[in-house]
C-alpha cells in the first residue's frame, strides 16, 4: 500500500521557521491529512506486484507468494477485517522475515481499528473540519500492536538495506511502512507534523525506487498522491515550500494514479480510491463514479464504497438516484449484506438529502431508521436524532422534537450534537 506524502523530517521546519510552520499546518497539513484519508477509505495493500506487469488478465503476483493472499485481500477490501487480519497473520507466520507480510498485517490491523473509531468516512474529508473532529478513542492494545508491527517491519527493511542499499523491494517496503505510520500518527494520534515527516520519507523512498527501477509501477501511488497534494497548495505556500525542495503537480499526480489504477497490481485498487477523493475535489464526479461502480461490483460488501455512490450521485445533482441508492443500502443491510458494518449511515445520508429538498417529513422518517438498526454507531445515532428533532420542530411537532433532543443528550452529553440539543430544548429549531 501506501498512504501518502513524504522525509525531510524536522529539517523542513527548522529551515523555514515558525511562521511557515503555522502556514503549513493550516494549508499543507489539512491537504496532507486528506490524502492520508484516501488511504483511509480502504487504501492499504503495502505490497508490490511484479514491476511493470500491466496485463489485466494476469493474476496479481502478491508479495510474499502465499495461497492465502488472494483471500486475505478480498476480505480486506470487502471490509471483513477480522477475517483479513487472521489470514494475514497466518501468512506472516509462514514468512516471518518478509517485510511485505508484516506490512500487510499492519494495514489490516490499522484499518480495522480506524473503522471501529469512525475514521474512514470520506465525506468527513471533503472539508477541513475533520482536523478537529474527535472519533471514538483508539484501543490501547491495537495501538501497541500497530507500533510493534511498524518496528518489526523497519528492522527487517533496514537489515535488507544494509546488505544491499539498492534493493528496490526493501526501499519500497520501507516507504510503505513509513506511509502506514504516517496514517497512524495522523488519524489515531492526530500528530500532524509527525505524520507529515513520515509521509515525506515514504515519498522519497518511492522516488528512489522509480530512479532505480522506472517500471516499478506501484511506487507511483505515493509519489502521485503527494504530487497532487503539493500541486493543490495555494501559490504563496507553493513558493514557500519550494525553498526546501518540495514541489508537485496535480496533473502529474492524477496521471501517476491512473497508471497504477490500470496496472493490475496490488496497489491498483488503492490508486482508484485515491482517485475517487481527488476527482471529487476537482468536481470530476462522473469520472469518479465510473471508477467507483467498477469497484462496487468487485467488492460488493464494502459499505463505504456503496455509500460513496450515493454521495457522488448527489454531487451530480441526481438526487432521486442518490435517494434510491441510500434506500437500497439500508434494505441490503437489514437483509444481512453488511454484517458488522455501519450501514445505518445510509439512513442519515438519506435524511440529509431529503432535508436539503425541504421534505421535512421524509427526512424525519429517514433519520428515525437509524435507531431501528441493532447497535448503531453512537455518533451516527446522535446526528440522526438531532436531525429528526429539528425536522419535527419544523413540522410543529414539539413533543416529538423534545424527545429526540433528550435522546441525543442521553447518548453522550459531552458532544457537539448534545450541546446543540440543549439549545433546541430551550428554543425550537427554525429555518432562517
Amino acid at each position: 500500500m501506501s498512504c501518502l506524502i513524504p522525509n525531510e523530517s524536522v529539517k523542513l521546519y527548522s529551515q523555514v521557521g515558525f511562521s511557515l510552520q503555522g502556514t503549513l499546518y493550516d494549508r499543507f497539513g489539512k491537504l496532507a491529512a486528506r490524502v492520508v484519508l484516501a488511504a483511509g477509505f480502504a487504501l492499504a495493500t503495502c505490497g508490490a506486484a511484479q514491476p511493470g506487469d500491466t496485463d489485466p488478465q494476469k493474476p496479481i503476483a502478491y508479495r510474499p507468494t502465499d495461497p492465502l493472499s488472494g483471500s486475505a485481500f478480498d476480505h480486506f477490501y470487502n471490509m471483513q477485517y477480522d477475517r483479513s487480519v487472521q489470514e494475514f497473520q497466518k501468512i506472516l507466520d509462514r514468512h516471518p522475515d518478509d517485510p511485505f507480510a508484516v506490512n500487510h498485517l499492519l494495514t489490516a490491523v490499522m484499518f480495522r481499528e480506524l473503522y471501529r473509531m469512525g475514521a474512514l468516512n470520506t465525506g468527513d474529508y471533503a472539508n477541513d473540519s475533520f482536523i478537529g473532529v474527535a472519533h471514538h478513542p483508539a484501543d490501547t492494545k491495537s495501538k501497541a500492536q500497530i507500533k510493534d508491527l511498524v518496528d518489526r517491519a523497519e528492522k527487517l527493511e533496514e537489515e535488507e538495506l544494509k546488505a544491499n542499499p539498492k534493493d528496490v523491494d526493501a526501499i519500497y517496503a520501507r516507504g510503505n511502512t513509513r506511509a502506514q505510520f504516517s496514517t497512524y500518527t495522523a488519524l489515531v494520534e492526530r500528530a500532524w507534523f509527525s505524520a507529515l515527516r513520515n509521509a515525506l520519507g515514504a515519498r522519497h523512498d518511492h522516488e528512489k525506487v522509480l530512479e532505480l527501477s522506472p517500471q516499478y509501477t506501484d511506487a507511483k501511488l505515493v509519489v502521485g498522491a503527494h504530487n497532487y497534494v503539493m500541486g493543490s497548495l495555494p501559490w504563496g505556500v507553493k513558493v514557500a515550500v519550494s525553498m526546501v525542495g518540495l514541489s508537485g503537480s496535480k496533473e502529474k499526480g492524477i496521471e501517476y494514479l491512473y497508471e497504477v489504477a490500470h496496472a493490475n497490481t496490488e496497489n491498483s485498487v488503492d490508486a482508484k480510491i485515491a482517485l475517487l477523493l481527488f476527482l471529487r475535489r476537482e468536481h470530476r464526479y462522473s469520472e469518479a463514479l465510473g471508477l467507483l461502480r467498477g469497484m462496487i461490483q468487485q467488492y460488493p460488501q464494502n459499505v463505504l464504497m456503496a455509500l460513496e455512490e450515493g454521495t457522488l450521485l448527489r454531487s451530480l445533482g441526481q438526487y432521486q438516484d442518490a435517494a434510491v441508492t441510500y434506500r437500497r443500502i439500508g434494505d441490503a443491510g437489514r437483509a444481512g449484506k453488511y454484517p458488522g458494518l455501519h450501514y445505518e449511515a445510509a439512513a442519515e445520508y438519506l435524511g440529509d438529502l431529503l432535508r436539503s429538498q425541504k421534505d421535512y417529513a421524509g427526512a424525519a422518517g429517514a433519520y428515525e431508521l437509524v435507531a431501528q438498526v441493532p447497535q448503531p454507531d453512537s455518533e451516527i445515532l446522535q446526528k440522526a436524532n438531532l436531525g429528526a428533532g429539528e425536522m419535527y420542530d419544523l413540522q410543529q411537532k414539539r413533543d416529538l422534537a423534545t424527545r429526540k433532543y433528550q435522546a441525543v443528550i442521553a447518548t453522550n452529553s459531552t458532544t457537539p450534537p448534545a450541546e446543540i440539543a440543549r439549545k433546541r430544548l430551550k428554543e425550537p429549531y427554525r429555518v432562517d
